[in-house]
């Protein structure tokens, strides 16, 4: 696949979860938050909580559901981002963290166009990747 085929859809899908977010009472605080260990996507906050989120885009009918693709690995360098985001931000010491996940489903083709966002509050447990 085109390099800028993929970017436009995984920048299309970023914006379809920072809206579907954003609508259910979410403030987004950072987007492509990238350190050496690794990337997260978009983080938010909501009430007390500060959720770290990875977004998979993909089209409908592709061989994988996205989900499948946040693998243990990269949960863990998702966790070790998230620890220096805090690090770096201590205003949001003070919320409880939880690890999101965002699948993207899009028509195919070189302009995406969205079918649906399904979003998981606790994708996964940090405390269970060791």
């Amino acid at each position: 696949m085109d390099g800028n085929i993929k970017k436009t859809r995984g920048d299309f899908g970023e914006n379809a979860v920072c809206d579907y977010l954003f609508e259910r009472g979410y403030e987004i605080i950072a987007r492509n938050y990238r350190k050496k260990c690794g990337e997260i996507d978009i983080i938010a906050t909501f009430g007390g909580i500060i959720s770290f989120t990875e977004v998979k885009t993909r089209r409908r009918g592709g061989l994988t559901d996205g989900f499948d693709a946040i693998t243990k690995e990269k949960q863990r360098r998702i966790v070790r981002t998230a620890k220096l985001f805090l690090e770096e931000n201590p205003r949001c010491y003070d919320k409880s963290a939880r690890f999101g996940a965002a699948r993207v489903i899009v028509s195919g083709g070189d302009t995406p166009r969205l079918i649906g966002v399904e979003y998981r509050e606790n994708a996964f447990d940090p405390r269970l990747l060791d």
